[in-house]
């Protein structure tokens, strides 16, 4: 059983079905076809024409109005609007005062926040209501109903219904005001969740903006320099060979060496970096990706190198498996990925890239693309960084950044993906990218 109301408060009770008007009303308000204000007044015009009702307010916190002219503004986050049927005395602000007097009703408003209070006669009120009595008198309101509005403890504002004379109000009316507050708390919240996504769109088309501008700067005050210094690297290094030998010809053309080594590989750090915001910053779409296709030309493109290495590159990949995904995005991943298992790989070894369907943890269909090589391996402490910038388990003699890795993750997770490993020390390592099914 319910708990009994407090003192001076109309218990409700549940034996009563809601009237065919009002739920023909909650349908309409959950298809939203109206805004947030013409929704409020459908609501006004369904209470007013019962007998029992001469006022209803409602207040907005979250999600104001777009057309505000009618609606007072108290403080910085809410909107009131009363509706009076003609003749009636009530009224939710005390005669003579401006907004900020509306009514507060700490008793009442306090349990209002959990449950629907109806007070069928305000003299009835215990001592600790006794604000609440002198404003609904000042009010000339003898009666009310109201609750909070409210999903998922976010509260979005309030309902009231009132009248200027006492007496406890039907099971019929209260049935319907019930259905009427949860549906208007709904609406409310999904136009609250629309308004945050609107927020967030908005958000990230400024921050792809600056990251395009940034990665802008980047290829604009680094890449300039460093081409001028691996010029003059050059110029020295060609220089110091022309010259009689000697111990200075033969420190300047092994400094210059240096300088040369260290500005390349800068250089391949910046078009690393330049190269993925590009793919970040692009306009192009998700869409249905053919996994066979992507690889066969990511493994064309690697041929020339994987002969260099003495690696065999295949592919076993099904045909007619698709992923949704940006198809430069895919392809720079298994780039990296296949890149990565030539050059660390064991010459006479191979690569061999696989793909097969999966199901998600929430049952949506995705597919496992795997890179598979006969390399030497990688530690469990190793795994666990390799997707760390700048980490690189490699010796000098073989190039790279230390940016492969994370980039391709940060492009697959863009898409909607997930990327990892597993690996045993001396027989290889499979690097793999998860991605939805297109």
């Amino acid at each position: 059983m319910p708990p009994a109301p407090a003192e001076g408060l109309q218990e409700l009770t549940d034996d009563v079905g809601v009237s065919a008007e009002a739920a023909a009303l909650s349908r309409r308000l959950l298809v939203a076809e109206e805004s947030v204000s013409g929704a409020c007044e459908l609501i006004a015009t369904h209470f007013l024409g019962s007998e029992e009702v001469e006022m209803v307010v409602v207040a907005l916190t979250l999600t104001p109005p777009a057309d505000r002219e009618a609606w007072l503004h108290l403080g910085d986050r809410v909107w009131l609007r009363e509706w009076v049927c003609p003749g009636s005395p009530c009224h939710s602000v005390p005669r003579g005062e401006g907004p900020e007097g509306a009514l507060t009703m700490p008793y009442v408003s306090q349990q209002a926040r959990d449950e629907i209070v109806a007070v069928p006669d305000r003299d009835l009120l215990p001592p600790e209501g006794a604000k609440d009595r002198d404003e609904l008198e000042q009010c000339d309101t003898a009666a009310i109903v109201t609750c909070a509005l409210q999903r998922d403890a976010i509260m979005y504002g309030s309902l009231s219904i009132g009248r200027s004379t006492p007496g406890r109000w039907s099971a019929q009316l209260l049935a319907d005001y019930r259905l009427i507050v949860a549906t208007l708390a709904a609406r409310l919240a999904s136009q609250h969740s629309r308004l945050l996504l609107t927020d967030a769109l908005a958000n990230g088309d400024q921050a792809r903006q600056q990251q395009q501008q940034f990665f802008a700067t980047v290829g604009h005050e680094l890449r300039t320099p460093l081409s001028t210094i691996i010029g003059y690297a050059e110029l020295l290094t060609d220089q110091a060979e022309r010259q009689p030998a000697g111990e200075f010809a033969e420190e300047v053309g092994r400094d210059a060496g240096h300088v040369l080594t260290a500005s390349e590989h800068l250089l391949a750090v910046v078009e690393d970096l330049l190269g993925t915001g590009r793919l970040l910053g692009s306009e192009d779409s998700r869409r249905a990706v053919e996994v066979a296709g992507a690889v066969a030309d990511v493994l064309h493109w690697h041929r020339v190198p994987a002969d260099r290495h003495g690696v065999t590159v295949a592919s076993v990949v099904p045909d007619g498996l698709t992923v949704l995904a940006r198809p430069a995005g895919l392809r720079q991943v298994l780039t990296n990925l296949v890149g990565n298992a030539i050059v660390h790989n064991r010459a006479g070894g191979t690569v061999e890239v696989g793909a097969q369907p999966l199901v998600g943890e929430g049952g949506q269909s995705r597919v496992r693309v795997t890179v598979r090589d006969t390399g030497r391996g990688l530690s469990p402490v190793q795994l666990r960084s390799a997707f760390e910038p700048f980490v690189r388990f490699a010796g000098p003699s073989v190039k790279g950044t230390g940016l492969g890795l994370p980039l391709a993750r940060t492009v697959a997770e863009r898409d909607g993906g997930e990327i990892g490993a597993v690996s045993t020390p001396g027989e290889g390592s499979v690097f793999w990218v998860d991605l939805p099914a297109g």
